[in-house]
């Protein structure tokens, strides 16, 4: 008889969110620890393992977890290994699944936090039912999950679906934290809204809410503010922003023929002045065959719970033998 619940952890830089979930979705219990508090990587997995053991007691959820999901950074599904820890504090490589598996004594399946979400999304949300789907997170940097015949592509070493980094700008482009320049991360990020908004107000003279701050310190929420107190610059920085990122969508299309794109992160919230630039971006520069035809989403998952669940529909991957 298939048991009742998963575990979904979300590992960040800071935070470590995690909790236990049914199959509909439904966040039963769930709590967090600080990711960096041990500089040893075993007392960091005593500590997940003391804290997520007290919700399952709590929860009379012992003997009941199917298995466990993990999206982290650079965390990859063959290996089960963390690459690259970007901002995490111990040496990588990191045998994340084989570790965890080991303490908790249940199955684990790892993968990076982009990937999780487009698979939260198949199991979860807007892109249940869907075959073919392409999951797009815009927070501090662009990420991607992508969905084919029902399937994760995940490529030959695990890397794959990294289009964010896409280059968008060839001459001129701006720095990207990957170090290449003209990425579609460093302009339609939420970092990206902000350096637009610098240089609109370094080049441009109109009146704007934007100049009452230091330019250094405006913030993609101020911009949205801004926006929404209808002042006409900050508008036109998401007008340029989701431009860029419907152009992106729109060659995105000829790779996979998605039914859908869904939207996820901290500039979704953004609403109508994100999504109509870029379903016109999209639209004229789509080739005519898919014009029409390719849906462009928000995200169902409730915010606060999306990084637990997204990781957490990794856990029902695991079958018994």
């Amino acid at each position: 008889m298939a048991k009742p619940y998963v575990i979904g952890i979300d590992m960040g830089g800071t935070n470590t969110a995690f909790g236990i979930v049914d199959a509909r979705g439904n966040v039963i219990a769930s709590d967090s620890i600080k990711t960096g508090k041990h500089s040893n990587f075993d007392d960091y997995v005593d500590e997940l393992h003391t804290e997520i053991s007290r919700i399952i007691a709590a929860a009379d959820a012992e003997g009941k977890i199917n298995g466990i999901g993990i999206g982290a950074p650079n965390a990859n599904y063959y290996t089960g290994m963390i690459a690259d820890g970007v901002n995490l504090p111990w040496p990588t490589p990191i045998p994340l699944a084989d570790k965890i598996s080991s303490k908790f004594g249940i199955p684990c399946i790892v993968t990076n936090d982009a990937n999780a979400a487009a698979i939260g999304e198949m199991t979860y949300g807007a892109a249940r039912g869907m075959k073919d789907f392409i999951m797009i997170t815009l927070g501090t940097g662009v990420g991607s999950g992508i969905v084919v015949n029902g399937q994760m592509v995940y490529g030959h070493d695990g890397f794959a679906g990294e289009l964010g980094h896409v280059i968008m700008k060839r001459n001129n482009g701006r720095m990207c934290g990957c170090g290449r320049t003209g990425c579609l991360e460093a302009y339609c990020s939420a970092t990206g809204v902000a350096r637009t908004a610098s240089e609109f107000l370094e080049i441009r003279g109109e009146e704007s809410k934007l100049r009452d701050m230091p330019i250094e310190d405006i913030t993609s929420k101020d911009v949205f503010d801004a926006a929404m107190a209808g002042d006409k610059l900050a508008k036109e920085i998401f007008d340029y922003t989701g431009k860029i990122l419907g152009e992106a969508l729109a060659d995105f299309t000829a790779f996979s023929a998605p039914e859908a794109f869904v939207i996820f992160g901290g500039l979704a919230k953004s609403g109508d002045l994100i999504m109509n630039p870029i379903k016109a971006g999209f639209e004229k520069n789509v080739l005519p065959l898919w014009r029409d035809k390719v849906k462009i989403i928000f995200s169902e998952m409730k915010e606060a719970d999306a990084a637990i669940l997204g990781a957490s529909a990794l856990g029902w991957e695991v079958r018994e033998d």
